[in-house]
């Protein structure tokens, strides 16, 4: 790579958010600068503190916040990026980017954006083979948009199945291949 590619990484809500942290990690051996927007449901699971001193940069959490949006921070963001990473994506993240509903700071940058996006999605096994969850999926694979896993596994809510969110590795190598 030659010059350094930014990612932007959306962690929306859920368990597989504790995984977000060494992702970060793993995107950072490959050379690569992540900057975080952080859902109000993401925050349950990950601090904006620790999201910061790993990124080694701001965290953005907030779409009406005085500092970052005098500069039409969404925008802003969406535009300075090479790829908008979701990981983890959640039924609702998903469902709000089929819909254009933009109520906050990563679903409104997520509207904004003319960057290649890929989503990972992590949810119950239910909710992932929900009718509602298949049409959002389709159609966002119409609109280009890349999804990655889930995988089969055991989930925190002591269910087994498709929804897990994969591996940090796994999502990092098929970020490097983009990137590359």
């Amino acid at each position: 790579m030659g010059n350094q590619m930014k990612v932007l990484l959306i962690i929306s809500g859920g368990i597989a958010a504790i995984k977000s942290l060494e992702l970060v990690r793993k995107l950072q051996h490959f050379n690569l600068d992540v900057r975080c927007i952080l859902t109000k449901s993401g925050e349950q699971f990950v601090t904006p503190l620790a999201a910061e001193t790993i990124t080694g940069q701001k965290v953005y959490r907030d779409l009406f916040s005085l500092t970052d949006e005098n500069t039409i921070g969404h925008i802003e963001l969406s535009r300075d990026t090479d790829l908008i990473l979701v990981a983890p994506a959640t039924a609702n993240l998903l469902a709000k980017m089929r819909t254009g509903f933009a109520d906050d700071l990563a679903s409104t940058t997520l509207l904004a954006t003319d960057k290649p996006i890929f989503v990972v999605p992590a949810m119950n096994v239910r909710m992932w083979h929900h009718e509602a969850t298949r049409e959002n999926i389709e159609t966002l694979k119409s609109r280009g948009i890349t999804i990655l896993g889930p995988e089969k596994g055991n989930m925190a809510c002591g269910e087994y199945g498709l929804g897990r969110m994969l591996e940090p590795d796994v999502i990092a190598h098929w970020v490097k291949g983009f990137c590359e």
